[in-house]
């Protein structure tokens, strides 16, 4: 009778990052497949930056001034697509909070998978919904009036900025959601307001107290909002800091830095979970 012979570990580098990226791909695909089943939460992620385009663009709008002139709502668009980025980040930390909790990441641990296949395949996951809500959300901005006015090129450029600063937040995200319990993943919702909101999101750091704007300036999420802002020739460009001045240099620096420190992490802590 011939023996059942597990596969052979892979050896080389190459080979481990096959492994890893089969496995990943095919965790992202249960991933993508319990996201199509749950029609009310995929309205609710479409609907709601929809929601919040229409309240901020025309009835906060109407009060609104930007500084150094131009329309409120091609200044506030860029603001939109990366904080509907940051914001998935709460669905990240309920996904992977809610799947350790109820077993289905130990079943995946008892696997002969690649260690990094649960959490990278989290990442393709989160990714590929990110795209589709940028995509409805851009819809939504042209409907509004806002466009791009530097040509296809660098507005496809701020959007891979958009997707960077959403794939870096994609670790914290997991690294969260595997060191606490669903109830407490059910308020990650809290802390992002703040964090978005201190930032060139709504109104220019400038038009701020001289503390509060500085804080709003350094924000990571504000590097990749002016970035963009540069990048699709929208208004509220500008600034004396440093930061004001190299927005492209920072929307690509704070979220390598992300991605360096928080994918080891949420991979070790995956590998330490009954620890």
């Amino acid at each position: 009778m011939t023996a059942l012979l597990a596969p052979r570990p892979p050896r080389t580098p190459v080979e481990r990052l096959r492994w890893s990226l089969a496995d990943g791909w095919t965790v992202a695909r249960r991933d993508l497949i319990h996201w199509l089943r749950n029609p009310v939460v995929i309205a609710y992620q479409l609907l709601w930056p929809i929601m919040m385009v229409l309240m901020f663009g025309y009835v906060f709008g109407s009060a609104m001034v930007v500084a150094g002139g131009g329309d409120y709502r091609e200044f506030l668009m860029p603001g939109m697509f990366a904080q509907t980025m940051m914001f998935g980040v709460a669905t990240t930390i309920t996904a992977v909070s809610t799947d350790a909790a109820r077993g289905v990441t130990d079943r995946f641990r008892s696997m002969p998978m690649s260690p990094s296949a649960v959490v990278l395949g989290r990442g393709m996951a989160d990714l590929a919904n990110s795209v589709l809500e940028l995509t409805i959300l851009v819809g939504c901005g042209l409907l509004a009036g806002w466009s791009w006015h530097q040509g296809p090129v660098r507005a496809l450029a701020a959007v891979g900025l958009l997707l960077l600063l959403r794939f870096a937040l994609t670790w914290v995200g997991i690294l969260v959601g595997l060191s606490v319990k669903p109830e407490a993943a059910a308020a990650a919702w809290a802390p992002l307001f703040p964090l978005t909101m201190v930032a060139n999101t709504f109104v220019s750091p400038e038009q701020m107290p001289g503390w509060l704007g500085a804080i709003a300036t350094w924000n990571p999420l504000s590097a990749t909002v002016a970035a963009c802002r540069e990048l699709f020739g929208n208004p509220g460009m500008g600034g004396d800091s440093w930061a004001a001045q190299h927005p492209i240099l920072l929307a690509v620096a704070w979220p390598v830095a992300l991605v360096l420190v928080f994918l080891p992490l949420s991979v070790r802590r995956y590998r330490r979970l009954d620890h």
